[in-house]
């Protein structure tokens, strides 16, 4: 579903904003309700807390993205669009492979579909948008970039040293690039 999500922004053929946003409140809601709710609420008292931040981002993706699609996304070769390769190229890619190197087998290893790995492919489809992304849709993956990655730490999860980057790189560089987009567009 990843790959089919970065396909629609490469294809250039049309937009396909309120798919990928779609996609992207399909992955929060399921890392809420599946991951947290009924799989890490069994080892961690606070895991209903995380789940309801989750749905409420999938929530926002659905609002922002679906209904009033102010997400739209389109791949330029800028350093937006590299940054943002480069982080769905960790999260799919050197993610489970640098995992997989450090010793974190299947099924114990955090894999794409969950919080880490699916937040900082987040970040690399926001890098890709050319609207400006409002703040509060960054909120709640910034957020759990710290937790997320306070908690990997002390697993010895050293592949989520790329969330911690993907989190403040990423909300950097959008915010950043933000601020150089028109407000005019910003609303179309």
């Amino acid at each position: 579903i990843g790959m089919f999500a970065i396909s629609l922004v490469l294809s250039r053929k049309s937009d396909f904003g309120r798919i990928v946003s779609l996609i992207l409140s399909l992955f929060w809601i399921w890392m809420g309700i599946v991951y947290h709710l009924w799989f890490f609420s069994a080892i961690n008292k606070a895991a209903p807390v995380f789940a309801a931040f989750f749905v409420l981002q999938a929530v926002i993706f659905f609002i922002v993205g679906v209904l009033k699609h102010q997400l739209k996304f389109r791949f330029s070769l800028n350093f937006y669009g590299i940054v943002g390769g480069v982080f769905l190229l960790y999260a799919l890619i050197v993610y489970p492979v640098f995992g997989y190197w450090l010793g974190h087998r299947y099924p114990a290893a955090p894999t794409f579909g969950l919080p880490c790995p699916t937040t900082i492919f987040t970040f690399g489809l926001l890098l890709w948008t050319n609207r400006r992304v409002p703040l509060y849709v960054l909120a709640i993956p910034l957020a759990w970039t710290f937790l997320g990655f306070w908690a990997a730490i002390s697993l010895r999860m050293i592949e989520d040293l790329g969330l911690l980057m993907a989190g403040l790189i990423g909300s950097m560089v959008i915010i950043f690039r933000d601020t150089s987009i028109p407000q005019a567009s910003a609303n179309l």
